[in-house]
């Protein structure tokens, strides 16, 4: 599977890390960066590209997820579902990243650095990746309004 990747400063460590961890396994890993520590760097300028570059697998058929790092994971995630289509959500656990996959089909995970471990946010990390969908049809009639929803009110740019 294609991992699309992106940080800020906050999380250049664990984003460095995942990048070393998930390109040991059989996931074709792409950083959209930062390439270098920058302790002034805004993390839209990496989370969104990040984002984009999910869409446009999961529009051309490509197996790909995404994992967007930061201090809390919260403005990353925020950044990451301002993209049309795609479906962001915040890990803390095993669990809500299991979920996020599994109810919510989510296209990538947020992590916060400073709220985990490295060896807790690599689990998550793991977690979600590894998650199927469940494709219930209830999770699905769900993400099928939020689609819905999107058609007709936003104008993709």
């Amino acid at each position: 599977m294609r991992v699309h990747i992106a940080s800020d400063h906050a999380a250049f460590e664990l984003k460095q890390h995942l990048v070393q961890h998930l390109s040991a396994t059989e996931h074709e890993v792409v950083d959209h960066g930062p390439a270098a520590y920058d302790a002034l760097d805004d993390y839209p300028d990496f989370c969104i590209p990040a984002a984009l570059g999910v869409r446009a697998d999961v529009r051309a058929g490509v197996p790909a997820l995404g994992i967007v790092l930061g201090g809390s994971g919260n403005g990353e995630q925020l950044a990451a579902n301002r993209v049309p289509g795609i479906r962001a959500a915040l890990a803390w656990s095993l669990e809500t990243a299991q979920l996020a996959r599994q109810h919510n089909d989510a296209h990538i995970v947020s992590v916060g650095a400073r709220m985990h471990s490295l060896e807790d946010a690599t689990a998550i990390v793991d977690a979600f990746l590894a998650t199927p969908f469940s494709g219930d049809e209830r999770h699905q009639r769900r993400l099928d309004l939020m689609t819905a929803w999107e058609a007709e009110h936003l104008t993709e740019r």
